[in-house]
C-alpha cells in the first residue's frame, strides 16, 4: 500500500470549484504543487448549523513526494496523521480437503455477508432464505401496497435482502468499527453496483431499487465461488445433541447436518424465536420502540436544515434526528428517518398492521417521514422471554381493526392528534402510505404512556424544526418493529451461550441495528466460523 497522509477537517465553502481542493491541501501543508503526486476524498461532511453559511468539511488522503517531511513538520498536529490501512484481510482460508459446510439461516443483511465473507475464504456456506428471491419478493412487496393482498412468507421483512431492502438504504452506523469492517461492507456494495459516493459522504445510502441489483450481484458472487442458496426453505427445527448444534430441519422435512450454524433471521422471525426457545436456546427479553411514522413536506424539512441553500444537490434532501425526555420518564425520538420517501406496509402476519419508511436513491418524493418513537422496555411487558412479540402484535392486530380490517393504515392529522379528536379529511399533506390510510383518531393505537409521551414530544419538537407540529402533518401506525424484542445471547466466540456451534447473528439476535451494523455483525460471525471450523478440522 502506498504511503499516504490524512488530512481531516479541511472546511471549504459549499460550491468552491474543484480546483479549490488541491489549493486547500497545498495551503494546508505548505507545500508546492510539484509535491503533491495525487489525492482522494476519504470522507465529506457538511456543517449546516448556519443556514447562511454551509461548509463542507473534507477528511483527504495525499501522496506526496516527501511524505516524512512534512509528517515530521506536523507531528503536533492531531488533524495531519499517516493514513491508517483500511484494507480487510481474511482470517483464515478453509482447508482444501473439509466436508462440513457452515449453513447461514436468512438472507438479510447480516446472512449476506456472513455467506459472503465465508464463501470467499473457500468454506462454500449453504444459505437458507425462508423468502423469495429479490425480484418475486418485490413482486408480492407490491401486491400489499397496491393490492393489498398479503403473502406471508413474501413480504418487506421476509425474502432475498431482508428487510433493509425495502427501506431508505442508510449505510451509517455508530457502532466502534477499530477493523474498519464498514469499509469492507462499502467496498462490496460497491463492487455490486452501488454509487462510488457511498465510500466517502458522510451519510451514504442507496435506495431500494439499487439494493435489488445489487443483492443478486452479491449472490451470483457467493454462488460463483461454491456457496449455495436456497430460497423458500425455513427452518423449523434446530437439531441439537449435547448442547451442540448438529443441523437443521427444514418445513419440507430435509435435514441438513452441520456443526456451524449462522442465525440471522432478521427482527421479524417470530416462530423461529419461539421454535428456538422451544429447543432450549437461551433467550432474554430486550428493550425496543413503538410508534407512529409522520410525514411533512420535505420541502418544510429542507428549508428549517438548510435556509437558501435547499434544493443544493451536495445536500440533497434534508434529514433529522430528534429526540425528547418527557416528564413521565419516557424518551421519544425519531427513527429511520427517510428524507424524500413513502411510508410503506411492513406487516409479516396477516390481518396485522405495521409501518415502516422507505427512499429511492434520488430521494424526490414529496413528503419527509420518520417514525417517531418511545422507548419500552421488558418491564413494561413483564414475564416471558418472548412476551415482547406478544406486545408487538396485540398493537399491530388492533392498528388492523383500527385501519378498517383491509391492510389500510389507521391515521390521523397531527392537529387533531393534539386536541384528541378524530380525523374527518386530509390537509396540505397526502399520505404516502398504501393501500391506504383510514382516518381516526389515534389515541386508544398505543398505551397511554407512549400516546401521553408522543403528545408532549411534537410540540417540542416544533422548538427544533419550526412546522413540525403543523396541523396537516400525517401520522399513521403502528411502528412497532424498530429493533429485535429480544436477544439470544452469545460469548466472545460468538456462540450461544448455552448452544455451541449456534451463532446469533445481526439484528434479530439483538446485535445490531441497521443495513451496516448487520453487515459488520454478519462479517464478525463468519470469521468466528471459520476460525472455529479451521481450528476443528486440523485438531
Amino acid at each position: 500500500m502506498t504511503k499516504m497522509l490524512r488530512i481531516t477537517e479541511l472546511k471549504l465553502p459549499l460550491n468552491h470549484p474543484e480546483s479549490a481542493l488541491k489549493d486547500a491541501i497545498l495551503t494546508r501543508l505548505d507545500i508546492i504543487e510539484v509535491d503533491l503526486i495525487t489525492f482522494k476524498i476519504f470522507r465529506r461532511a457538511y456543517d449546516a448549523r448556519n443556514k447562511k453559511a454551509v461548509f463542507l468539511i473534507y477528511t483527504l488522503d495525499v501522496e506526496l513526494k516527501n511524505e516524512n517531511a512534512v509528517l515530521e513538520r506536523f507531528k503536533n498536529d492531531p488533524k495531519i496523521s499517516l493514513t491508517p490501512d483500511c484494507s480487510y484481510r481474511f482470517v483464515t482460508q478453509a482447508p482444501l480437503n473439509i466436508t462440513n459446510r457452515p449453513v447461514v439461516i436468512g438472507m438479510g443483511p447480516c446472512g449476506l455477508f456472513a455467506g459472503l465473507i465465508l464463501a470467499q475464504m473457500g468454506f462454500r456456506p449453504i444459505i437458507l432464505e425462508r423468502g423469495k428471491e429479490v425480484r418475486e419478493r418485490t413482486k408480492d412487496t407490491f401486491g400489499l401496497w397496491r393490492k393489498g393482498i398479503f403473502n406471508p412468507e413474501s413480504n418487506v421483512q421476509f425474502g432475498e435482502g431482508g428487510a433493509g431492502t425495502f427501506s431508505d438504504g442508510k449505510l451509517y452506523t455508530r457502532i466502534k468499527d477499530p477493523n474498519h469492517y464498514g469499509r469492507k461492507v462499502l467496498t462490496e456494495f460497491v463492487k455490486a453496483g452501488a454509487p462510488p459516493e457511498i465510500l466517502y459522504v458522510s451519510k451514504p445510502h442507496i435506495g431500494t431499487y439499487r439494493l435489488v441489483s445489487m443483492v443478486e450481484h452479491m449472490r451470483a458472487t457467493i454462488e460463483s465461488l461454491g456457496g449455495e442458496i436456497r430460497f423458500q426453505n425455513r427452518v423449523d427445527r434446530i437439531e441439537i445433541e449435547n448442547g451442540q448444534v448438529r443441523g437443521v430441519t427444514l418445513t419440507n422435512g430435509e435435514t441438513i447436518l452441520s456443526n456451524h450454524v449462522v442465525l440471522a433471521v432478521g427482527h421479524s422471525a417470530r416462530d423461529t424465536f419461539k421454535m428456538l426457545y422451544d429447543h432450549g436456546v437461551y433467550i432474554e427479553a430486550k428493550s425496543f420502540s413503538v410508534g407512529f411514522r409522520i410525514e411533512h413536506p420535505q420541502s418544510l424539512i429542507d428549508q428549517c436544515m438548510y435556509g437558501s441553500n435547499a434544493g443544493n444537490p451536495i445536500l440533497g434532501a434534508a434529514d433529522y434526528k430528534l429526540v425528547h425526555h418527557c416528564v413521565n420518564g419516557r424518551s421519544v425520538y425519531s427513527f429511520c428517518m427517510c428524507p424524500g420517501g413513502t411510508v410503506v406496509a411492513a406487516t409479516s402476519e396477516a390481518e396485522h398492521v405495521v409501518t415502516n419508511g422507505m427512499s429511492q436513491y434520488s430521494r424526490n418524493e414529496r413528503n419527509a417521514n420518520s417514525g417517531i418513537v418511545v422507548g419500552i422496555t421488558p418491564d413494561d411487558y413483564p414475564g416471558h422471554p418472548l412476551a415482547g412479540i406478544d406486545y408487538q402484535r396485540r398493537l399491530e392486530a388492533h392498528a388492523y381493526v383500527l385501519g378498517g380490517k383491509s391492510y389500510a393504515a389507521p391515521g390521523q392529522l397531527v392537529g387533531d392528534f393534539l386536541a384528541n379528536r378524530p380525523s374527518t379529511a386530509f390537509g396540505k399533506v397526502m399520505p404516502s402510505y398504501l393501500p391506504d390510510v383510514h382516518l381516526c383518531n389515534l389515541d386508544s393505537a398505543l398505551p397511554d404512556y407512549a400516546i401521553e409521551a408522543i403528545r408532549e414530544a411534537i410540540p417540542a419538537f416544533d422548538l427544533k424544526i419550526p412546522g413540525f407540529a403543523m396541523p396537516d402533518a400525517v401520522l399513521t401506525g403502528v411502528e412497532t418493529r424498530t429493533s429485535s424484542p429480544i436477544r439470544i445471547k452469545r460469548n466472545d466466540q460468538y456462540q450461544s451461550i448455552n448452544t455451541k456451534g449456534l451463532y446469533p447473528a445481526g439484528e434479530g439476535a439483538g446485535y445490531a441495528g441497521g443495513i451496516l451494523s448487520a453487515a459488520v455483525d454478519g462479517i464478525k460471525v463468519a470469521e468466528a466460523v471459520a476460525l472455529d471450523m479451521t481450528s476443528s478440522h486440523r485438531s
